[in-house]
């Protein structure tokens, strides 16, 4: 049994991660400030710090006796960090720091860093490797880019062994749903359920690597066993990219719809293609897509649907 510390461990992708730890008989301590994450998303043996990875303070504490930190906190966001570019800074990069820190001084054994695809940018190239140069062409992209450097100089300096998991999109239950800055696949279902539109920024040909929350929390319980992965940076996706359009399509199929989208103007930060290679995962990390994104994607209506009902 190992002791685990998640930070924005109450919200979408955290709590998927705790209930797997969970069920490995993991002892689990979440931070998180609940401004997303809520407490209705964890189980009663979880313990609860209310607090902020912004405070240095509070991560210190938490961080005392834990074997591994799983940072997922994080404004995550790409249309929020190009309006409030400060502030998600201060979460993104200064909050990451902070667990760095708190690892250091706890002697913390290894960090397992939530990045994102967002670090890649624009490009032709697919699908997205590792080994590519990273041109990120929002805030967000370049604060978890300067995340996983700050992973890697802390594993260098100071013997944390960080490993960085650039997550593509994930979708599922639990995700963010009616806010103004909400996931795609939530805001696309919950307004066909209604019979609305849904609205796509731009013409419907971009693409996203979806990925189901349950292989990513999988994966990230994972990496923080895998050997030999210190400083390492790994993508996890669902190999391969999904157009919006099929989205649409895919959805109207699940619900016995014909709703057409709305077609918008193309939003700031935004990139137009995107597509995981997962070999790296797949050979050091033993990751495989367990759940299908067609698999994931009715798991999800059948989840909103009922909470609709």
């Amino acid at each position: 049994m190992a002791r685990y510390l998640v930070t924005g461990g109450a919200g979408f992708i955290g709590s998927h991660v705790v209930d797997v730890l969970l069920r490995e008989g993991n002892q689990v301590r979440v931070l998180d400030n609940l401004s997303i994450g809520r407490k209705d998303n964890l189980a009663r043996a979880v313990e609860l710090v209310e607090s902020d990875v912004r405070d240095l303070k509070s991560l210190l504490s938490a961080a005392k006796g834990v074997d591994c930190i799983i940072h997922e906190a994080a404004v995550s966001s790409i249309s929020l960090s190009v309006k409030e570019p400060v502030l998600s800074n201060e979460v993104n990069v200064t909050g990451t720091l902070n667990v760095l820190i708190a690892a250091k001084e706890a002697r913390v054994g290894r960090v397992v860093f939530a990045s994102s695809s967002a670090v890649y940018g624009e490009g032709e190239t697919l699908p997205k490797s590792e080994k590519m140069t990273c041109r990120p062409v929002s805030p967000y992209g370049v604060q978890k880019l300067c995340g996983e450097f700050y992973c890697k100089v802390f594993s260098r300096n100071f013997g944390i062994e960080a490993v960085c998991l650039r997550y593509f999109n994930v979708f599922g239950p639990r995700q963010v749903t009616g806010a103004q800055h909400s996931a795609v696949i939530p805001d696309f279902i919950l307004k066909m359920l209604r019979g609305e539109s849904p609205v796509i920024f731009g013409d419907g040909q971009q693409t996203r690597d979806f990925v189901y929350i349950e292989n990513v929390a999988r994966s990230t319980v994972d990496a923080s066993k895998a050997s030999e992965v210190s400083g390492r940076v790994f993508n996890i996706g669902g190999g391969r990219g999904v157009s919006l359009n099929k989205l649409v399509s895919v959805i109207n199929n699940l619900l016995g719809t014909r709703i057409k989208p709305f077609y918008g103007s193309p939003r700031q930060g935004e990139i137009q293609y995107s597509q995981a290679d997962i070999k790296l995962a797949r050979k050091r990390l033993g990751y495989r897509v367990r759940i299908s994104f067609e698999e994931g994607l009715a798991k999800t209506v059948q989840h909103l649907r009922k909470r609709c009902e």
